[in-house]
C-alpha cells in the first residue's frame, strides 16, 4: 500500500511557499477568441484570456479548422501507431517537408511537443557525438535543461546573453578537446527578451561549435514568412532549429529542422520519437494549413506586433513595471511576491473576468514573480483599457 504522507508533505510545502499551481478550468469557444468560458468553483462565466500562447488565434482560423475536418473525415481520429509501425501518414510527411521549407533546411522531424523535441534531440546528440559539450544559456527552458541533464553529456553554463562569458566558455571547451554545441533561445518566454543570434553564430564559427536554437516563442510570429527571429535577421547559420506547432500555429506538436543527415540520425536514435504513438494526422493537417496560411499573411504578424505595442504603452502609462529586458510580444508585469501575484490573478478573474496566470518559482526565479500578458490581434482597444483599469484597481488593493 502506498504511503501518502510524503506526497502530502510536498504539497503542503509548496502551498506554504506560494509555489502550488492551480489549473483554471476554461472552455475555448470557436469564433469568440480571446473570450472563453471559465468553470469556477462557485460560478461559470465568460472571461477574456490574456495569457494564451495561441498568439495569432490560429486555433480558431477557419482554414485550419476546415483542414482538420477534412483530414478527420478522410483518415479517422488517430495515427494508428508509432512512426516506425504504421503511424507515418502522408500528412506527417507533408508537414515535415513544409517545416523544412519554412526554415530553409533539408529536413525536419515531428515530435509530440517542442518539450519532447528539445529533450530527446539533445539526448540523441550525445549518443551521436560522444565528446559533445553543451554550452547552454543560463535562462534556457526546462526542456533544454532536462535534455542536457538526461543526455549525460558534459555541460557549461554561460551567463544569459553574455557574449564575453560565452566566448570564455567556448575557449575553455576547445582547450579541453570537446565538441561545443551552443544551446540558446531566440525569444525567452518569461522575460520577453531576445538572444543575440548573430553574435552567437559568429562565436560558434570562430570556435568551430555547433548551434542549437529554440524558436518556440518566435515561429509564426517573426520573419516575412513566420520562420522566426532567424529569418527576421537573415541568419541562416544555425545548425538545428527547434520549434512548436502549439503556439503561434495554433495546433499541437513540436519539431526540429536541420541538415538531412542530422535529422535522419536523430530520427534513428531518439527513443522519445521512436517508441511513442505519432501525432494524429488530423493535427498534422491543421498545422500544415496553419504554416502555409501564415507564410502568405504577414499582415497578421503586423497586427500582433501592433497589439503588443499598444498594450505596452497603456501599461507603462498606468505606472506598471514591465520586465526591463522585454522587447517582444511578451509583456511580463512584475509583482515580485508569489502570494500577492496569486491574489492579484485571482481577483482579476473573480471580479473582472480577466484571466492571466501568475508566474511563480520554479518557472521564474524567486523575487521575480510576475503576470505574463500575451496580447493577440483579437484583443481590442476596449479590452486593453478594461484590463489596465482593472489591473490598477487590483494592484492598489493588494
Amino acid at each position: 500500500m502506498i504511503d501518502k504522507k510524503p506526497f502530502q508533505i510536498v504539497l503542503d510545502q509548496m502551498k506554504q511557499e506560494g509555489k502550488y499551481r492551480v489549473f483554471n478550468d476554461i472552455l475555448r469557444e470557436r469564433g469568440k477568441f480571446p473570450k472563453a468560458i471559465w468553470y469556477g468553483k462557485y460560478a461559470i462565466k465568460e472571461i477574456v484570456n490574456w495569457c494564451s500562447n495561441d498568439y495569432l488565434g490560429m486555433g480558431q482560423n477557419k482554414v485550419v479548422i476546415d483542414a482538420m475536418h477534412t483530414a478527420l473525415d478522410q483518415t479517422g481520429a488517430g495515427s494508428g501507431g508509432t512512426r516506425n509501425i504504421g503511424g507515418t501518414s502522408h500528412y506527417h510527411v507533408a508537414l515535415e517537408h513544409e517545416i523544412a521549407s519554412l526554415h530553409s533546411k533539408e529536413g525536419a522531424l515531428l515530435y509530440s511537443s517542442a518539450y519532447v523535441a528539445n529533450e530527446w534531440t539533445l539526448i540523441s546528440l550525445k549518443s551521436i557525438i560522444p565528446n559533445i559539450v553543451f554550452v547552454s544559456d543560463s535562462n534556457n527552458h526546462a526542456s533544454i535543461i532536462q535534455g542536457i541533464r538526461h543526455s549525460g553529456a558534459d555541460k557549461v553554463i554561460f551567463k544569459h546573453n553574455d557574449m564575453k562569458d560565452l566566448e570564455n566558455k567556448l575557449a575553455e571547451v576547445a582547450t579541453n578537446g570537446g565538441m561545443p554545441c551552443v544551446v540558446f533561445e531566440s525569444v525567452y518566454s518569461m522575460d520577453g527578451d531576445v538572444g543575440p543570434i548573430q553574435e552567437i553564430c559568429d562565436l560558434a564559427e570562430r570556435y568551430d561549435a555547433m548551434t542549437y536554437i529554440d524558436e518556440v516563442h518566435a515561429v509564426g510570429l517573426y520573419g516575412s514568412t513566420g520562420a522566426g527571429v532567424c529569418e527576421k535577421l537573415g541568419e541562416g547559420r544555425i545548425d538545428i532549429v527547434n520549434g512548436t506547432l502549439g503556439k503561434a500555429f495554433g495546433t499541437q506538436g513540436g519539431y526540429i529542422a536541420g541538415d538531412a543527415v542530422v535529422v535522419d540520425a536523430v530520427r534513428s536514435v531518439a527513443s522519445g520519437f521512436i517508441f511513442t504513438t505519432s501525432m494524429s494526422p488530423v493535427t498534422c493537417a491543421g498545422a500544415l494549413a496553419s504554416i502555409k496560411y501564415l507564410k502568405d499573411h504577414n499582415e497578421i504578424r503586423e497586427q500582433h506586433q501592433l497589439a503588443a505595442r499598444k498594450l505596452r504603452k497603456k501599461l507603462e502609462r498606468a505606472g506598471f513595471e514591465i520586465h526591463e529586458e522585454s522587447c517582444t510580444h511578451i509583456l511580463p508585469v512584475m509583482v515580485r511576491d508569489p502570494f500577492r501575484c496569486k491574489a492579484i490573478s485571482d481577483a482579476l478573474l473573480n471580479e473582472y473576468g480577466i484571466y492571466v496566470q501568475p508566474i511563480n518559482y520554479p518557472t521564474v526565479a524567486e523575487g521575480t514573480e510576475r503576470l505574463r500578458f500575451a496580447p493577440t490581434p483579437f484583443h481590442t482597444d476596449a479590452m486593453m483599457s478594461e484590463l489596465v483599469s482593472a489591473l490598477r484597481k487590483v494592484f492598489d488593493e493588494y
